[in-house]
């Protein structure tokens, strides 16, 4: 029998899988305005300029071949020599192979649900909660503590995952509040202005901030991301109701693609009841824990 080689095709947008094409150079060019790149075979690793959260590493859009093993070992190797998380991201149904090759190279993937949404089905934030929702404005003079407060709700909400109603409420917040650089908080307002970058609240008298969330926009399409809600005021609607507050500002202000990656299956039921569907699986991927 002849053997046919094996002959590597990038994705190749067309009709049907147009989501996903725009969702892979959406994934590319969210950190280049602050990251410079290092290419490893079929990898691209982003490596952050200055202070921040950093970036992952992911398949190179003009990539001949798929990544790698080699190629995961050569990315993980640099990431310890730059003190960087060894983090990968990647859409399952444009690069099916790398899961796999992933898993064989000693990395834990999480395969959560990546969810687009229909603006037909979005709902008004208001039915979620009656609580305001309440998008931060870069120009406001509370800027620099609303931020904080954001990133403070959603360190104690994802240090307690899932949807169960918990402990940690707005001690726990204050707690975790820690004041932003100064180049962090610049690129936070410049970003914003340029809206490039959105952050909600939902505050609640006498107990300030309870749930946040944010999105990224690259043109039209834009991710929502960081959605949280304090474990002690959980279950209330709120963390939906900042979703939606979200997707509508972006859709308002043009925005036609909106997606997000949720943490679980029981997540991404309260995703549905904003407006979004699955379509795929968003894979990231970190070192195996030992045993």
């Amino acid at each position: 029998m002849t053997r046919i080689p094996y002959v590597y095709a990038p994705p190749v947008a067309s009709v049907r899988d147009e989501p996903f094409d725009r969702l892979e150079r959406f994934y590319d060019a969210v950190p280049r305005d602050g990251a410079h790149t290092e290419d490893f075979g079929g990898l691209v690793l982003f490596v952050r300029d200055g202070a921040g959260w950093p970036f992952y590493a992911r398949p190179r859009l003009d990539a001949t071949e798929p990544p790698s093993a080699a190629d995961v070992t050569a990315v993980r190797q640099r990431q310890r020599d730059l003190g960087l998380p060894e983090a990968f991201e990647w859409v399952h149904e444009n690069h099916p192979e790398l899961l796999a090759v992933a898993r064989s190279a000693g990395l834990a993937v999480l395969e959560a649900p990546l969810m687009v949404l229909d603006p037909a089905e979005l709902p008004p934030p208001e039915r979620f909660a009656g609580t305001p929702v309440r998008i931060l404005d870069p120009a406001a003079s509370t800027f620099a503590e609303d931020v904080a407060a954001r990133r403070a709700v959603a360190a104690v909400g994802f240090a307690t995952p899932g949807t169960e109603v918990g402990a940690a409420g707005p001690a726990a917040r204050d707690t975790a509040l820690v004041e932003l650089p100064l180049d962090s908080l610049d690129e936070e307002r410049t970003r914003t202005a340029a809206g490039r970058r959105l952050s909600a609240l939902v505050e609640q008298p006498g107990q300030g901030a309870v749930a946040s969330g944010m999105a990224l926009r690259v043109d039209d399409v834009a991710e929502i991301a960081g959605i949280a809600t304090l474990p002690a005021a959980r279950r209330r609607g709120l963390g939906a109701a900042v979703t939606a507050a979200l997707a509508r500002r972006l859709l308002d202000e043009g925005t036609n693609l909106v997606f997000l990656s949720a943490g679980s299956e029981e997540i991404a039921r309260v995703y549905l009841r904003v407006g979004f569907r699955r379509i795929g699986t968003a894979c990231i991927a970190e070192p195996a824990p030992v045993g």
